[in-house]
């Protein structure tokens, strides 16, 4: 009995150890039911990751090798690519070549990977021209993965909910054109933090859209958390598609209770959350140091503080899958 009890044993941890491998095989196209994200098969799923910072500030770290390490040692099941759409001179406004070439490595290192990818188009300002390009693209060239998720406006700053809403409307269009299913993410004003406006005036029309709430657990507080429940109790789903447990600058110290707070928040209502970043500024939210190899492999002296709570993180959580 005890040899059956030790081979049952083995057989599950196999058969949980490939489920968490094939993450993306085992859970499929991914659609919106309510205001909960399901997968093929109907069951709710959580996604939990990292993103990379700004392409154009940090491309070194825009590789196949490095999304497969976020996999292996952080346990990702998702990952965001920034493209920095203005900032520096790597950005795609001003080499647009350069930046699809760097997104595209991440959006392959994850189909690789068998994990999501989060095509974020990284601005706080409207760029309807550009951004129809992109996704036009991106969309026709990728509509075929279970993998892609598509973030059409990183964080309006000063836009109207009105404007934002007029931009997303013709993006997605885009985008619906290509790929008919695959999850849209759509951000609201005040640095997405205003998710009430869209649950007032939600985008209709459309399937498989969500709106993104972004916090730093230092600066938002339980009022962004309540504003955020009653947007859902409305019906609008959400996807915390950036966040981090430091102050909305990105430096200043980890809150950890506040953080905690965040995290027990976001699992108890089954929300998907991002950490926010893959990079090596000197700054709190950057979770790697300037030693940390391009490709991944880092030490744990690679690893800022943040790098390590958000790594403890997503090996806890994401076990739970």
């Amino acid at each position: 009995m005890k040899s059956q009890a030790k081979i049952f044993t083995i057989l599950l941890l196999c058969v949980c150890c490939i489920s968490k491998a094939q993450f993306v095989k085992h859970h499929g196209k991914l659609h919106v039911q309510g205001t909960q994200l399901t997968d093929q098969n109907n069951n709710p799923v959580v996604l939990r990751g990292m993103s990379f910072g700004w392409h154009s500030l940090w491309p070194r770290f825009y590789n196949e090798k490095a999304v497969h390490w976020l996999k292996k040692d952080f346990n990702c099941n998702v990952v965001r690519a920034a493209m920095g759409v203005e900032l520096g001179d790597l950005s795609y406004i001003k080499n647009p070549q350069f930046s699809k070439e760097k997104i595209e490595a991440v959006i392959k290192g994850a189909i690789q990977s068998n994990i999501y990818v989060i095509i974020d188009w990284h601005s706080h300002n409207i760029n309807l021209k550009e951004a129809k390009v992109f996704f036009a693209e991106m969309s026709k060239k990728y509509a075929k993965y279970p993998n892609i998720i598509y973030e059409v406006f990183n964080e309006p700053d000063h836009e109207s909910w009105p404007e934002v809403k007029a931009y997303s409307e013709e993006i997605i269009k885009v985008i619906r054109k290509n790929d008919p299913n695959n999850i849209i993410l759509v951000g609201s004003p005040h640095w997405d933090q205003d998710v009430d406006l869209p649950a007032a005036d939600p985008i209709k029309g459309y399937s498989n859209i969500m709106y993104t709430m972004h916090f730093y657990a230092a600066t938002h507080g339980k009022g962004l958390r309540d504003k955020t429940d009653a947007a859902i109790n409305k019906g609008i789903p959400i996807f915390i598609s950036e966040s981090a447990g430091m102050e909305a600058t990105g430096d200043g110290p980890l809150d950890m209770k506040a953080w905690q707070e965040y995290i027990d928040w976001m699992e108890s209502r089954k929300l998907s959350w991002v950490t926010w970043s893959v990079s090596d500024k000197v700054e709190t939210c950057s979770i790697l140091k300037k030693s940390a190899k391009s490709e991944g492999r880092w030490k744990d002296e690679d690893l800022n503080e943040s790098g390590i709570k958000v790594r403890e993180f997503l090996r806890k959580y994401n076990t739970q899958e």
